[in-house]
């Protein structure tokens, strides 16, 4: 999608005489010789990669009863090792898909060794143990390797764990130390993706963070957590996009995803307020709360983050719905309370274009500077 927004841009460009031609084949092949850039033959080599391993081990357990226990083990590492060499082999020599691929198998390996090693010696154990194992050595090769798909593989087993925990506590979530390790394993991810430049990965950290605290709020939902959930997400997203805060660069070269993250956590945070609000009056004062954050995100970062815009008309949009259904759909009857909702959107409409219109202008103001 990016790909070809950006081809489309520099054709607009080059038939206004703004950019030439061998300049942006140059930077379309520059772009398209990135690790991170989307491949499809890419992604079909890590899936049948998925495949194999799926086989291998599938035939391993159809066979494990006839083989001796030390074979069984010594067979394991064999395989984990043998496509770990050969990731490094494949690495060296410039094959960095393959490498990927053999990665893959060598951690899906692993994961299965787990369970295989568990059920054969009858140890003690979960499925939230085994994936915390799992994704530590997920972790290790990462980190060895470098390896994008291996981070993104990381973010996806520390999802494992997390819905782990959930399905063996009944959806709800307990106060000991294995709850706690989520965020924790959010910043290992997030770590990771840094070392490996594998951006998209990052998604997967930001969400389950966000996650992990709405379920925390919903399991025990109290208004000084919520008034928490608001106020951290309104400061790091200042963080981020206010103009002189000294975490503004690092935030920016992450990408869009610190400060979307951030604004969907404090519009979360004011939501729940607003669950906790009793009354009329202090329900529209959550409200009004929750349109001047939303407001305050497209001015601070709708400009740049096109996320985070949408995200604020939707916010905005839905909250003055809310405020009257709640406020006036006592009041009036059905007919009435449609004339009021269409006169709302007519109004967010109005107001919609005069903020992309004000943006568009600062756009073209910074570009003639």
């Amino acid at each position: 999608m990016y790909r070809a927004r950006l081809e489309r841009d520099f054709k607009l460009w080059m038939d206004k005489g703004l950019l030439r031609e061998d300049a942006a084949r140059a930077m379309l092949a520059e772009y398209d010789g990135r690790e991170s850039t989307f491949r499809a033959g890419r992604v079909l080599l890590i899936l049948a990669a998925l495949l194999l391993s799926a086989s291998i081990l599938l035939l391993v357990a159809a066979n494990w009863g006839a083989l001796p226990r030390l074979a069984r083990v010594a067979g394991i590492v064999a395989l984990i090792w043998a496509f770990h060499f050969a990731a490094a082999w494949l690495q060296r020599a410039g094959r960095s898909a393959l490498a990927a691929a053999a990665l893959v198998l060598g951690v899906a390996t692993f994961g299965a060794s787990i369970a295989l090693v568990g059920q054969m010696y009858h140890l003690s154990g979960d499925a939230a143990d085994a994936a915390l194992l799992w994704f530590a050595g997920a972790c290790l090769s990462a980190l060895t390797f470098r390896s994008a798909a291996m981070a993104t593989v990381a973010g996806g087993l520390a999802w494992f764990y997390f819905i782990s925990l959930l399905t063996e506590d009944g959806f709800g979530l307990s106060f000991d130390w294995r709850t706690w390790l989520v965020p924790v394993l959010c910043v290992v991810v997030v770590v990771q993706v840094r070392l490996a430049d594998a951006g998209r990965a990052r998604h997967l950290a930001y969400l389950l963070l966000v996650s992990w605290l709405a379920w925390r709020y919903v399991d025990h939902p109290s208004l000084a957590f919520a008034g928490g959930l608001a106020a951290a997400g309104l400061v790091a997203f200042l963080a981020a996009t206010l103009p002189g805060s000294p975490l503004r660069q690092l935030a920016i070269e992450a990408g869009s995803a610190p400060a979307f993250y951030s604004f969907a956590l404090a519009l979360l945070g004011f939501t729940a307020l607003q669950y906790q609000a009793v009354g009329v009056p202090t329900e529209v004062a959550t409200g009004a709360g929750t349109l001047l954050v939303a407001l305050l995100g497209i001015a601070l970062a709708g400009a740049q983050n096109g996320a985070v815009r949408y995200l604020g008309y939707l916010a905005f949009a839905g909250e003055l719905l809310y405020l009257a259904f709640e406020t006036l759909g006592t009041m009036i009857g059905t007919s009435g309370f449609f004339l009021i909702s269409g006169l709302v959107v007519a109004g967010i409409a109005w107001l919609v274009i005069r903020i992309e219109g004000h943006m568009a202008q600062t756009r073209r103001t910074e570009v003639s500077q």
